[in-house]
């Protein structure tokens, strides 16, 4: 009866400390989307870039302002990704032992920079070509006027989708890490992944051509490999209980 008692009172400890977390983690998003809305005007002009207009079209009374607050959000979740990394580590710290403590920490760095490498690749080199194909498809028959709110809907979940699959080398570890998954099972997995990063890699890409999924691919790929370095040099197994 006590073991049970204990084992309900541990449970919620973890879920009042799960709650403090998440709400640390909002509170910053909510600061940095503030911060945010007072750029968002340069913001709409960066991303409305790859698209080669000057402005888009609204059709609606509220679509402006509902358009506006949304690209603030998006921005804000980018800016508060640091505090979000941290409250994540943060939780599952007292789990980790002194040598996974201090690889985390070094890794923390490399997982914001791949966050970081994930959006400048999918604005600097998929959106571009995406957005280029996208409206000039069928042009003939067809007048594209861009509409705000889809338009930037859609560049900014890519944006943001793309820079969370570049967390993938990290996930991976994270997995290894913990047990889920052992490193070596993952390595005989190889061809599986291969086929399966191009396929998401056409639900992630807009276009249905080739190059721009092999684009997208063979990065994930990349990332899938250097997941599996990192498990192999960080992720040492645990001793027996």
């Amino acid at each position: 009866m006590s073991a049970s008692r204990d084992k309900e009172l541990s449970l919620i400890q973890h879920l009042t400390e799960l709650r403090d977390r998440l709400m640390v983690a909002a509170i910053a998003v909510v600061v940095t989307t503030a911060i945010a809305f007072f750029f968002t005007t340069d913001i709409i002009r960066l991303l409305i870039l790859p698209a080669g207009v000057s402005k888009l079209t609204s059709l609606s009374p509220t679509e402006n302002f509902t358009t506006y607050m949304r690209v603030a959000l998006f921005s804000g979740i980018a800016l508060a990704m640091p505090v979000i990394l941290y409250e994540i580590f943060a939780y599952i710290d007292p789990a980790l032992h002194p040598n996974e403590r201090r690889f985390v920490l070094l890794l923390g760095p490399f997982v914001l920079l791949l966050f970081v490498a994930g959006m400048l690749f999918a604005y600097f080199l998929l959106l571009p070509n995406a957005v280029r194909f996208l409206i000039t498809f069928a042009s003939d028959v067809f007048e594209n006027q861009l509409r705000a709110s889809e338009y930037l809907s859609f560049v900014t979940t890519f944006i943001l989708a793309v820079g969370l699959v570049f967390e993938m080398p990290a996930i991976i570890f994270a997995l290894v890490r913990v047990g889920v998954v052992q490193r070596s099972w993952l390595t005989r997995q190889r061809r599986y992944v291969f086929l399966l990063v191009f396929v998401i890699a056409a639900i992630l890409t807009p276009t249905p051509d080739p190059f721009n999924q092999s684009l997208v691919a063979i990065p994930m790929y990349l990332l899938f490999e250097l997941g599996l370095l990192l498990a192999r040099i960080g992720a040492k197994p645990r001793p027996a209980s």
